[in-house]
């Protein structure tokens, strides 16, 4: 982003209001517990008072854990994991995303990896939310298709989780739907054409309405599976996400295909007159053309069978009891979604 240009004016507005500033630009695709160690000794180093986050997903959750080691100096990262082990005030903290995708600039979630474990895990906390986002469509206008496309399936899957799990509510199911509604009518627009200023403006609002979505109805298994393969081999939460979702959903069978085909009605994917399971799968098919348009796998040659006891190991204890799925999986279940995802060898 800096060599881009994209924080000049903002550093330029800052010294002209006489507000000093240090920029942190060391960091991973997947942030990691290093990642916000050094930041927090940037921060500490400049007598910082206030964070501002420019990027993606990555780079605000790495600020937002910044946040929260300065205002838990004595707990490591690894201590909190989970929910609710900060119950702190961070300090303030604003969000200018540069993709629009992972709706982190409205969430409670950051996501971190342990690069030594390989080991990605989410913390969740109200105080990791920030004070402020700034929705600015000039920032994303230089974003690649490839990264356009990964992120815009992200936010579809924040979305479709929060909407078919079991903890929605009427402001949720809005902002699912507005989001879900919205990417059908824009990401393709917004691969296409990257200076398309409409529809990157409505992909930000899209990635808003998700974040704003999951981060009061949570995810679900898709996100636990992702952040297994995140911190297993580095692979992007957006892309495992947009792969992974359609196995899900067909895995989920009929627990999932009324809210589905709600989904697939308002978006014009399905007739109006279709049966519920007829516009479910309507949908799923439309999520696996979407992938394959954008030139996304439909699996993953990273995925070794050894190593996929502990993924399933890690993604059943993050998503089991935090995330009110739409039906339960057992472990050996979640192993047949990976044998599934893995690169099949020709006969």
């Amino acid at each position: 982003m800096r060599d881009l240009g994209l924080t000049a004016p903002l550093e330029q507005a800052l010294a002209q209001g006489g507000v000093s500033c240090a920029v942190y630009e060391q960091r991973t695709p997947n942030p990691t517990i290093d990642n916000v160690e050094s930041a927090r000794a940037a921060y500490l180093s400049a007598h910082a008072q206030a964070i501002i986050a420019v990027g993606g997903g990555s780079a605000i959750d790495c600020a937002k854990v910044v946040g929260a080691r300065i205002a838990r100096p004595n707990k490591p990262v690894r201590k909190m994991k989970g929910l609710l082990r900060i119950l702190r005030r961070t300090p303030l903290l604003i969000a200018a995303p540069t993709t629009a995708g992972t709706g982190s600039e409205t969430t409670l979630a950051a996501v971190i990896t342990d690069a030594n474990a390989h080991h990605k895990y989410p913390i969740n906390d109200f105080a990791l939310i920030p004070d402020y986002a700034v929705l600015d469509p000039q920032l994303t206008l230089e974003l690649p298709p490839l990264v356009t496309a990964t992120t815009g399936m992200d936010a579809l899957t924040h979305a479709v989780e929060a909407y078919i799990g079991r903890s929605t509510n009427r402001l949720t199911r809005a902002m699912a739907e507005e989001a879900v509604a919205l990417i059908a009518a824009n990401l393709r627009r917004a691969y296409a054409d990257g200076h398309d200023e409409d529809a990157r403006r409505n992909m930000l609002r899209a990635a808003y309405c998700a974040g704003v979505a999951f981060t009061r109805s949570y995810v679900g298994y898709v996100h636990g599976v992702a952040h297994s393969l995140g911190g297993q081999y580095g692979i992007a939460h957006g892309l495992a996400n947009a792969v992974i979702l359609p196995h899900f959903l067909e895995a989920y069978g009929s627990s999932c295909h009324r809210k589905l085909s709600r989904l697939a009605r308002l978006a014009d994917i399905a007739p109006q007159d279709a049966s519920d399971a007829k516009a479910a799968e309507a949908f799923i098919a439309w999520i696996r053309q979407m992938n394959r348009d954008f030139g996304l796998p439909e699996r993953f040659p990273e995925i070794r069978a050894e190593d996929i006891p502990t993924m399933a190991l890690h993604a059943d204890q993050e998503s089991n009891p935090l995330y009110p799925v739409p039906r339960l999986m057992n472990r050996t279940e979640l192993e047949a979604i990976y044998h599934d995802l893995m690169v099949r060898e020709e006969a």
